[in-house]
């Protein structure tokens, strides 16, 4: 999943590249190729990229829990885990 991510990004960095080349050459077509990728960004890249970052539930160690005495302090227990 990690190097389907990769290759994603690349090819958004990629078409970002082209679509800003083919903008400054006053190509037609130029703000279409820039449109669709960030439509792809938005809901493809991004979607992966949130669900590959929470699949295990890490982030449960990242919200604040009222009941403790105090709740900004991060446990180094709770980091390992």
């Amino acid at each position: 999943m990690k190097t389907v991510l990769k290759i994603l990004f690349v090819l958004f960095l990629a078409s970002m590249g082209i679509g800003f080349y083919l903008k400054s050459q006053q190509a037609p077509k130029a703000d279409v190729i820039i449109g669709l990728t960030i439509l792809f960004l938005t809901f493809i890249l991004m979607p992966l990229f949130i669900y590959y970052r929470y699949r295990k539930g890490k982030y449960k160690k990242y919200i604040l829990d009222p009941n403790k005495k105090n709740p900004f302090k991060i446990d180094e227990d709770e980091l390992n885990q």
